[in-house]
């Protein structure tokens, strides 16, 4: 038992890395792989391989690359503000339209089950015929989804701008479920670190800060210009997507992929050195690549423009579409959906309801004040990030030092530490001032927003990379399970919110929501010490060839 995480009877388990002896051992292949190929340092070797196919998105100029992460990041920012587009409008809606508060919720309520069913759809998809058809769907919907829920302004139909919030979560589904995965088409491992970063903090902010935007669109034009803005933008961006973002989805030979073949394989290496399982690598890599790939000529600018241009993956796409389902019975994908879920779930009932809070007495905020009070959530939100990093790369070090150079996946679930911290403060505070604006005013109130934010953040990259590093082969159908769960059940804490709000009370609902993620902070202890055994159990059982979906 290493430092609390309690050993398996397998000898190897994935996942488990020995980070001295993987770096000697690369010392060793950087001297014995000369057919690989490297940087133009010549000192780190390209990982995945690239192909000499000049198609080959990774062959492509890294100044093109980032142009084309560029506008996909700029207009996935866009997209992403339709969620809390209407986050500072609810109490405006429900005198709009004659209806209650609860109504007003409801748009954005649906608006996520939508989104839920998009990334269902479009995750497949793009894992059989690539990106490129998904993003463009996902702009032209939004553009028309958004022009749709403005135009119901003139005829104040509710219905109407409610389908139109459902169908806007459609189109956002892409967005959001495939920007990250960009990252990896483009670049090299040793590349992807940074751009991550960007691409997350960009659509973090975007998304924390659309509310203060809206709230002075509302004031002074009216909320139905939100919408019409979202639709102006959206259509630049479907046309700098044709123009500017060809398909990044590329079928490369298996043993060039070795980022993921090292971590499907290396369970065969139990009993060879480092040294000589790279030097396996390297006689598969040469073996089963494929020296046709020399002759294929560059696509023309015309045939990039094609929306669709051949199948990315042979397996079938219903087989796609249900493989998320099984991995719910997997503990560590559960976790990571209470995880990163739950405190999103809790962030999305804040914004519903905060409107509410300082439109009425005593503060009676106009939309544009109640927007400025999200300048708080974009802040817990950056902070929260710095923290994250600074927290994990510092306490992930010293556990591997600690442990005389073997890396665990489960050193990353120490990360919940302080969002317990942060959630605790964050919700138990918002729900006392809140409760008593009289008293407290609006100040302070915001103060724990950002705290409540700062903690979703935290909990959202500790299950990420905890699943990224401990289940990679599946990684894929673990971020779709993140997504369906996190926007199911933020539907329905938006659907019964103001029910919730007026029979239960801000202060004992935000106590009751603060004990709940207290709760499921504290499952990351089980999830700690029983992560590896749980890693090597479910090596030895995959559920998806359990259920015929592999």
């Amino acid at each position: 038992m290493a430092l609390g995480i309690l050993e398996p009877k397998d000898e190897h388990v994935a996942g488990t890395v020995y980070v001295y002896d993987q770096a000697r051992g690369h010392i060793e292949q950087v001297s014995s792989e000369r057919n690989l190929k490297k940087d133009r340092s010549g000192k780190i070797i390209l990982v995945p391989q690239p192909s000499d196919d000049p198609n080959d998105p990774l062959n492509w100029p890294v100044r093109k690359r980032d142009t084309i992460l560029a506008i996909l990041t700029i207009v996935a920012v866009i997209a992403t503000t339709a969620a809390p587009l209407l986050a500072a409008d609810s109490v405006q809606l429900a005198i709009f339209f004659v209806k209650t508060f609860q109504d007003a919720a409801n748009l954005t309520a649906f608006h996520l089950a939508g989104c839920a069913v998009g990334a269902l759809i479009f995750v497949p998809s793009a894992r059989v015929w690539g990106k490129r058809h998904v993003f463009l769907f996902g702009a032209l919907l939004m553009t028309a989804t958004s022009a749709w829920g403005g135009s119901t302004h003139n005829n104040k139909n509710y219905t109407s701008l409610l389908w139109a919030r459902v169908f806007q979560g459609v189109a956002l589904a892409p967005f959001e479920s495939l920007t990250n995965a960009v990252v990896g088409d483009l670049y090299f491992v040793h590349e992807r670190g940074p751009r991550m970063a960007v691409v997350n903090t960009a659509i973090f902010g975007g998304a924390f800060l659309t509310p203060v935007f809206v709230g002075m669109i509302a004031k002074h034009i009216g909320w139905q210009w939100s919408f019409y803005f979202l639709a102006i933008f959206m259509g630049v961006g479907f046309l700098a997507l044709f123009f500017c973002v060809p398909e990044t989805a590329y079928r490369r030979a298996t043993a060039l992929n070795t980022d993921t073949m090292h971590d499907q394989t290396r369970s065969t290496f139990t009993s060879t050195s480092p040294a000589e399982s790279l030097n396996s690598d390297e006689k598969r890599l040469r073996s089963t690549s494929a020296p046709v790939a020399t002759a294929q000529p560059r696509d023309t600018y015309i045939k990039q423009l094609h929306v669709v241009n051949g199948r990315k993956s042979d397996d079938s796409y219903f087989k796609l579409l249900l493989r998320p389902f099984p991995l719910y019975l997997q503990p560590a994908v559960f976790w990571g959906c209470l995880m990163q879920g739950v405190i999103i779930g809790w962030t999305v009932m804040v914004g519903v309801i905060l409107s509410l809070i300082f439109l009425s007495p005593p503060l009676f905020f106009t939309e544009e004040q109640a927007g400025k009070m999200y300048t708080a959530a974009f802040i817990g939100a950056m902070v929260g990030l710095v923290l994250s990093g600074i927290y994990t790369e510092l306490v992930t070090r010293w556990m591997i030092r600690l442990n005389n150079g073997k890396y665990e996946p489960e050193y990353r679930i120490l990360l919940a530490l302080p969002t317990l911290i942060f959630t605790a403060i964050g919700l138990y505070g918002f729900g006392i001032t809140a409760a008593n604006t009289y008293k407290y005013g609006w100040l302070i109130p915001d103060v724990f927003i950002a705290f409540v934010i700062a903690s979703m953040v935290m909990g959202a990259i500790c299950s990420a990379q905890y699943l990224l590093d401990a289940h990679r082969e599946i990684d894929i159908e673990i971020f779709t399970n993140l997504i369906i769960f996190k926007n199911v059940f933020s539907f329905v804490l938006a659907y019964f919110a103001y029910t919730w709000v007026f029979s239960t009370g801000i202060k004992r609902m935000f106590t009751i929501f603060g004990s709940i993620e207290v709760g499921i902070c504290a499952l990351s202890v089980p999830m700690y010490v029983f992560g590896k055994r749980n890693r090597a159990f479910w090596q030895r059982h995959d559920l998806l060839r359990m259920f015929k979906l592999r």
